[in-house]
C-alpha cells in the first residue's frame, strides 16, 4: 500500500515546523530532514507522539545521505512532494564565507533535484527569496522583472537554485513551484532582526544599537500568512501547468528598520535609547529597500495576507518576547 508523504527539508527550522503543523493532516506521513545547525529538536516536543512524523538528522548538501533517505522511503512505498526549505538563512555569514551559501543553499537544491530523478517524489515546492532580484531601489518587483542581479551570495545561490529547478522541470519533474519569500517573522524564532534586537535588549534594556541608519525599508510577512499562501497555491494548482513562480508577501510597501526598533523596544520599557549607524545598509549584500508586487498570487489563487508589514512585526515582536521569557534564554 502506497503512503502519501511530504518531505520537508529544513523541517526543524522556524518555517519548517510551522509548515509541518499546517500540512500534517493532508499527508499520511511527514519526513522532516534537518542538519540542526539552526533548527531545534525542541521544536518537535509537542509532536513527538504523532505517528505521521519522522525526524531525520541529515545534511541535504551530502548527496549520499540524501539518496539513502529517498531510496529508503521508496522501499516503504512512499510517494509525494518535497517542500524544500533547507538553506543558509544567515546572509551575513555567507558574506564572510562564500562556501556556506554554496554548500547549504545551492548544493542542497542540486542534490534534492537530482535525487528526485526517477524517484516516487515528483513535485517540489521551493523557498526562494526576494534576494534574487538584487537592488532595484524603488522599482516594484514583479516575477518577470529583469535583469536579476543579486548582490549577496545568498541571493546568487537562491537564483542558481531556481535555474536548476527550472531545468529539472523540463527534464523530469511533474510540478515545480518557486516561492519568492520576503522577510518572514514569527515563532519559534532562531535569528532575524526582531530576534537579534530582543536578545540584546534582554541583556541590556537601556540601549539598543542598530546597524544602518534606520531608513532601510523592507516587506515583512508573518509566518502564518506565508504558510497559508503556499498552501493556497498547492490547493489551486492548474493540472497541466508544470512550473510557476510566485512572489509571496504583504501588499504594503514595507516598514522602516527604525520603526521595527521602536516596536521591539516598546515591549521592554518606554524611552529606551536607540542609536543608529550612518549608512543605509546593515551589512554587505543587504538590499536597503524593496517593494513586492503580489498581484499574481492574488489573481491566480485568491490569496491575500491578513497582516501588513507593521502588523506582522508587531505580532511577531510580542511572540518572540514571550519566547525569550518562556525559555529564559539570552
Amino acid at each position: 500500500m502506497s503512503t502519501k508523504t511530504a518531505i520537508i527539508t529544513g523541517g526543524a527550522g522556524f518555517i519548517g515546523i510551522n509548515l509541518f503543523r499546517k500540512i500534517k493532516d493532508r499527508y499520511q506521513k511527514i519526513v522532516c530532514i534537518d542538519n540542526f545547525s539552526l533548527g531545534k529538536h525542541d521544536f518537535f516536543n509537542k509532536h513527538l507522539d504523532d505517528k505521521k512524523l519522522e525526524i531525520i538528522e541529515a545534511d541535504c548538501s551530502n548527496k549520499h545521505e540524501l539518496e539513502i533517505i529517498i531510496n529508503d522511503l521508496q522501499t516503504k512505498n512512499c510517494y509525494g512532494d518535497i517542500w524544500h526549505l533547507a538553506a543558509n538563512s544567515d546572509i551575513p555569514s555567507g558574506v564572510e564565507n562564500e562556501a556556506i551559501d554554496l554548500k547549504d543553499t545551492f548544493m542542497t537544491t542540486y542534490n534534492i533535484v537530482t535525487a528526485m530523478k526517477g524517484s516516487s517524489f515528483k513535485s517540489i515546492y521551493f523557498a526562494s527569496s526576494s534576494a534574487i532580484y538584487g537592488d532595484h531601489e524603488e522599482q516594484i518587483l514583479k516575477e518577470n522583472i529583469g535583469p536579476l542581479i543579486p548582490i549577496s551570495n545568498y541571493g546568487a545561490m537562491k537564483l542558481s537554485s531556481e535555474a536548476v529547478i527550472c531545468a529539472a522541470s523540463e527534464a523530469h519533474l511533474e510540478r515545480a513551484v518557486i516561492f519568492r519569500f520576503p522577510n518572514v517573522v514569527g515563532t519559534p524564532a532562531t535569528h532575524g532582526v526582531i530576534y537579534d534586537f530582543t536578545k540584546r535588549l534582554f541583556l541590556n534594556n537601556k540601549k539598543l544599537s542598530v546597524l544602518g541608519d534606520g531608513t532601510q525599508k523592507k516587506s515583512y510577512l508573518h509566518v502564518d500568512d506565508l504558510i497559508d499562501g503556499m498552501i493556497s497555491v498547492w490547493d489551486n494548482w492548474p493540472d497541466k501547468k508544470k512550473i510557476d513562480i510566485f512572489n509571496i508577501g504583504p501588499k504594503d510597501e514595507g516598514i522602516y528598520v527604525k520603526e521595527i526598533a521602536e516596536i521591539v523596544t516598546s515591549n521592554f520599557a518606554p524611552n529606551i535609547e536607540i542609536t543608529y549607524g550612518v549608512e543605509n545598509k546593515g551589512w554587505l549584500g543587504d538590499v536597503p529597500r524593496f517593494i513586492y508586487d503580489t498581484s499574481k498570487i492574488s489573481k491566480s489563487v485568491g490569496w491575500e495576507p491578513f497582516l501588513n508589514s507593521r502588523e506582522a512585526i508587531t505580532k511577531a515582536s510580542k511572540e518572540i518576547f514571550y519566547q525569550f521569557q518562556e525559555n529564559n534564554k539570552i
